[in-house]
This record gives structure tokens, sequence and C-alpha cells, in this order.
């Protein structure tokens, strides 16, 4: 009964409150505050701290990883769904997930286990999708506009995060590659991105997705951060630790959020 509640269901119900409330804070201002607010982490801090928890430190460690590629991989994801939805909903959907799966094969088969190489694939993958957005595609940002929120839509964003990390939680128990995937599938990215286009259409989509991709270095920095911390000076202390480290970054891309179009 234990194991039941540490695998399923308290991170089914942690990341499920977290990512409503992250969510609908991020909505309540424009694209770049926005943007920045929700990519706080959220899902990484509940899929880890029950991973470590579960399997241990090691464990955790290997699954981060592999979860910092694959945050790489959110990006281009964020990144050809921008560039793709002024066609269609349909055609943004099958271009963004199909890059994002070849990706993420490549990276379950590539025994990944340098957290250097991790890093320096999320850098090259954010520099790059910024770049592009910012100054090939010149992808403006939107200003404040209130989402207005129904009992399914805010059910439909829990219910993806809950699932989603409780799955990785659980597959923890096969092997860290598989586990360090799903804490990174892009679940909240999907969700927004189909809220925000079903209520506001193509451009607000689009700055919000850039604005994402500029707030995404928070989730990367808990990653690193943990991956060190974790080891040195326990769970406990690494995660808040973490997440001050996460939460001073985010400060830092707030101040300069200038920087975007």
């Amino acid at each position: 009964m234990l194991s039941i509640l540490v695998e399923i269901i308290l991170p089914f119900f942690f990341s499920f409150a977290v990512v409503i409330l992250i969510t609908m804070l991020a909505e309540r201002f424009g694209t770049k505050a926005g943007g920045i607010a929700g990519t706080l982490p959220s899902t990484i801090i509940i899929a880890f701290l029950f991973i470590a928890l579960n399997r241990g430190i090691p464990f955790a460690a290997h699954s981060l990883t592999v979860s910092i590629a694959v945050m790489a991989m959110n990006l281009l994801f964020l990144t050809i769904f921008a560039a793709l939805i002024t066609r269609s909903l349909p055609h943004a959907l099958l271009g963004s997930f199909g890059i994002w799966a070849i990706g993420t094969v490549v990276i379950y088969f590539s025994n990944l286990d340098s957290m250097l190489v991790s890093q320096i694939a999320f850098a090259a993958a954010y520099v790059g999708c910024l770049w592009f957005l910012e100054k090939h595609k010149h992808i403006p940002s939107q200003q404040k506009i209130i989402m207005t929120y129904s009992v399914r839509k805010i059910l439909l964003r829990g219910l993806l995060a809950g699932v989603v990390i409780a799955a990785a939680v659980v597959l923890s128990n096969v092997n860290a590659a598989l586990s360090g995937v799903l804490a990174m599938f892009p679940a909240i990215f999907l969700s927004t991105m189909l809220i925000a286009d079903f209520e506001h259409g193509p451009d607000f989509t689009r700055g919000l997705a850039k604005a994402l991709i500029y707030g995404s270095y928070s989730v990367t920095a808990y990653g690193l951060a943990i991956f060190i911390l974790y080891p040195t000076i326990g769970i406990t202390a690494g995660t808040i630790g973490a997440i001050l480290i996460s939460l001073a970054v985010s400060a830092i891309l707030y101040l300069l959020r200038s920087m975007l179009r």
C-alpha cells in the first residue's frame, strides 16, 4: 500500500495541483512574463523528488541526464509548433510531435550518461530555437490576455501532468532512461499550446511558444542543481537549494525580458 502511495498517488496529485497553479498564474501576464512564470520548475520537482525517494540518488542522476537532453527536444517541439501553427493545427501537431519523437528515440537508445553533453545539447537548442523564432520568423511578443477557465480545462491540464509524472515514477522500476524521457514529456507545453490556439489564435500561440522557450532555462538550472546537490547535501536540502537556484535564474530572465521582441 505504501509503495502505491509513493509511486502513483502522491506524484499524481502533487503534479496535478502544482501544474494547475503555475499555468493559471502564467496566463495572467503577457507572453514574456507569462512564459517565464509558465516554465518555473513544477513537474520536474515532483518527478525527481519521487524518483530519488523511490530508486535512490544515483538512479535519479542517470534519469536527469536523459531528461535534460529531452528538454532540448521540447524546445524543438515548441519551435516547430510555432512555425507550423499558421498553416493548421494538424500540421503543427504532426510536425512538432514527429520531430520530438524521432529525437527522443535517438536519445533513449544512445545510452547517454554525460550531464555535460546534455547541457550542451540544451544550450544549443535554446540559442538556435530562440534565434529562429526571434530573428528569422520575427515573431513578436503579445500583450496580456485574460484566459477564461472552465472546470474541464483545469482538469485536463492537471490530468495530463498527473498521469505523465505518475507514469515516470512507476516506470523508474523499468530503467532510468525511460523514466527520464517521461519526466520531460511536453504535456504542459502541449496543453498550453492547444488552449492558447483555441482561444486566441496563432499569433498569441506563437508569441507564447517563444516566451516558454526563453523561460525554460530555469527548468534546466533546476535539473543541474539537483544533479549536483542531491549527492552532496541530500534530497530535502538539495530540492530546496535547487528551487532557490531556479528562481534566481527565472528572476534574471525576467529582468532581461526586454531583449525579446
